[in-house]
């Protein structure tokens, strides 16, 4: 295939990611990740030529961002809001006095960046300090005096948009009501015993010796006094301008960075591809390191127990005492979670489902190597049998995501490893155990090379256009080169709302051609635009680098896969819908958008006829189906819980609310089997019914179904 100069720009960005997130193993997503605590050859904080660094930031900003904005007072009333957001996110340690004195000096920021002070960032931490004191001081008097747990009364958890407190009387009653949910949420959890019966997955340590259990008054003073401790003793110099010019950064949109000359070492073993670890990705939120993704084969992936979403708050090496890592730069929380192969971490974990923070569980896992086998293209042969009760084989064909050797292939090796050779030679194998279709799953597959994208896509296309891109110079159509049609049969993609950028372009691709019935989540993630890592001296390695969007991405329609992600033909009931994944929820997330339509011939054999009929038969078999009846019932409850910012500090009631969730949560598992030992074995109901969904599309376009058995076929 004939690459354009382009695919150069692409082939680096891909690994940059699509979000700011550390990496526990797994390809490099983030400037953030470290295998070992790492001995930095950065610059000593106090020598770091910051007003070099801080004028070249507004400077390239301006110049090199796919919009090309201007660095103005706009942007740095943005800034200062989410620079003052990620110190306090839930508006609870400023005062409104506070703000209003820092908005005073907010049209004026731009112009300090642009000369290069950064001093007023120093002036605002320094404030966050006094206010943390304050409130740590305040926390232990409380704590001292004790609660009624059962006064009728409750709590507002949902502060990221909630005005600062007017005064001190009003400062006072939201940190009452704060601690005592802490307290409340302590008690209620062992009231309610909700670690009572809950088997060990497959990673779980055996013979853990028990911590030191303290008291749940004990544990809520223990939790502030140790992010008092972080705060003071972490936040240095560099890690501040780092988030302080970062801030602007995000302003333009959340995927742009300024990495401090740390942060660019990070980076740089990020891309050694180190891969010890458990297997995550991370971002920070709410003070907390949130996971984003599971790398496949790795051992939380391979665990079961830790879901994208759930928020890690604490962690402890091997049987020692658990460290709390609230607040911590992200990077220093990736380093402690991140060990050597073969030792133990233990994770204290807010799930995703408790927006609250009611329920923490502790999850133990054996570090390992993330194996690079684990996270390439997987074929197997599945058959079923429909109500008309004739057997259907159908190939399910998983891709974790789009990978590529790129060292091997610099290096002229033939043979390097790609994701697009590894699908081409499943389907070939495919095509000797005469299938009646195939499913490519391409479930919390987050991107990676667009070159691999465009290969896999063509695979299952004549000659034609995959994906536009679009950069300052103007629009780009990236097709697919080779004629060859690998698999022409019924096609069917699995997608859901971590399903991100190269997995994006692929789905849109196949759905805008008619080739294939793309079955998931109401939507993809929605992150349809590439960043670029720029030095921000050639000379100079002292001032850093800036990552910058520099373009975005479009279906061959026209229309952006940004914000809107692709939206399924059918649409199966998922958890994701009901929580806050998605490029939507990101601050000055770029707006969708649309360019001209390439042009291309759809597919001669168009599915797009058959979407109608595939949606009831789907809608019909899920309605009579018990285990996703308990799934819509956990989805819908979660989203009520979700929609409702209040939260009860009756002991009484909040114990009721925690043993109706350990039954929901028990019901899912009976139902879905997901404490099974033998991952293959493991109940996955949506794949299930993207099966059915298959079949009935074999059905529908007047194939007959296969009747020839034979031995299942594994790669």
């Amino acid at each position: 295939m004939r690459k354009h100069p382009i695919y150069l720009l692409l082939l680096v960005t891909a690994l940059v990611g699509w979000h700011v997130h550390g990496l526990f193993g797994g390809k490099p997503k983030a400037p953030v990740a470290a295998s070992t605590v790492i001995v930095s050859n950065a610059p000593p904080q106090d020598t770091l030529p910051v007003e070099q660094i801080a004028s070249r930031v507004a400077d390239r900003l301006s110049r090199v961002h796919l919009n090309r904005d201007d660095f103005n007072d706009t942007i740095a009333t943005n800034a200062l809001t989410l620079f003052i957001d990620s110190l306090d996110s839930d508006h609870s340690f400023f005062l409104a006095s506070d703000i209003a004195e820092f908005q005073l000096q907010g049209t004026n920021l731009a112009n300090q960046v642009k000369s290069g002070k950064t001093a007023f960032a120093q002036t605002v931490f320094s404030r966050f300090k006094e206010r943390v004191t304050n409130r740590v001081a305040y926390v232990n008097q409380l704590l001292d005096k004790g609660f009624d747990l059962n006064q009728a009364e409750t709590y507002c958890w949902k502060r990221d948009t909630a005005p600062w407190p007017a005064d001190q009387a009003e400062w006072d009653d939201l940190w009452r009501k704060r601690i005592k949910n802490d307290l409340v949420s302590r008690v209620a959890a062992i009231d309610a015993g909700v670690n009572d019966g809950k088997p060990k997955a497959t990673n779980a340590v055996t013979g853990v010796k028990a911590a030191k259990v303290l008291t749940p008054v004990d544990a809520v003073r223990e939790r502030y006094k140790q992010n008092q401790l972080v705060i003071e003793n972490n936040f240095d110099c560099e890690f501040i301008l780092e988030r302080y010019l970062s801030s602007f950064t995000h302003s333009y949109d959340p995927h742009s960075d300024y990495l401090s000359p740390r942060g660019v070492e990070d980076f740089g073993i990020n891309m050694s591809l180190s891969l010890v670890g458990i297997g995550a990705t991370l971002r920070s939120e709410d003070g907390a390191a949130k996971i984003e993704k599971l790398i496949a084969g790795g051992p939380a992936e391979q665990d079961g127990r830790l879901l994208p979403g759930d928020k890690i708050i604490a962690v402890a090496q091997g049987d020692k005492e658990p460290v709390s890592i609230l607040y911590w730069p992200l990077s220093k929380a990736v380093r402690i979670i991140r060990g050597e192969k073969g030792t133990k971490v233990v994770l204290s974990v807010i799930p995703a489902d408790d927006t609250t923070g009611t329920r923490t569980k502790t999850i133990d896992l054996i570090r390992d190597e993330v194996k690079l086998e684990a996270q390439a293209a997987k074929g197997t042969v599945r058959e079923i049998t429909e109500t008309n009760g004739v057997p259907y084989r159908i190939g399910v064909l998983t891709l974790p995501e789009f990978y590529a050797n790129f060292e091997a292939a610099r290096n002229g090796d033939g043979n390097a490893r790609r994701a697009s050779t590894d699908v081409r030679r499943i389907l070939n194998q495919f095509a000797t155990n005469r299938l009646d279709g195939v499913i490519l799953d391409l479930r919390n597959n987050g991107g990676g090379s667009l070159p691999e994208a465009i290969d896999v896509a063509g695979l299952f296309i004549p000659l034609g256009p995959i994906v536009q891109v679009r950069e300052q110079r103007g629009v780009t159509v990236l097709p697919d080169g080779d004629p060859e049609t690998v698999y022409s049969g019924p096609l069917v993609v699995l997608v859901n709302r971590l399903s991100a950028s190269a997995s994006e372009i692929v789905a849109a691709a196949l759905q805008d051609y008619s080739r294939a019935v793309i079955v998931g989540d109401s939507k993809t993630y929605g992150k349809g635009t590439v960043q670029t890592v720029f030095p921000l001296s050639k000379l100079n390695d002292d001032l850093g680098s800036i990552k910058v969007t520099t373009a975005s991405f479009y279906r061959i329609t026209g229309g952006s896969t940004q914000l809107k992600g692709v939206a399924p033909d059918v649409v199966l009931p998922s958890l994701y819908d009901s929580l806050e994944i998605g490029e939507e929820y990101m601050p000055h997330a770029l707006p969708w958008s649309q360019v001209r339509s390439a042009y291309y011939r759809p597919w001669i054999e168009s599915v797009k006829p058959a979407i109608p009929e595939l949606q009831k038969r789907s809608q019909i078999r899920m309605s009579g189906n018990p285990s996703f009846t308990t799934f819509l019932a956990r989805r819908d409850h979660i989203r009520q819980r979700m929609e409702n910012p209040e939260v009860s500090l009756s002991l009484s009631n909040r114990v009721s609310e925690i043993v109706s969730e350990k039954e929901m949560d028990d019901l899912q598992d009976e139902e879905f089997a997901v404490n099974k030992t033998d991952k293959a074995d493991k109940d996955d109901p949506i794949l299930d019914e993207a099966l059915s969904i298959t079949a009935d599309l074999v059905y529908l376009k007047g194939r007959k179904p296969s009747v020839q058995i034979t031995k299942t076929a594994s790669n």
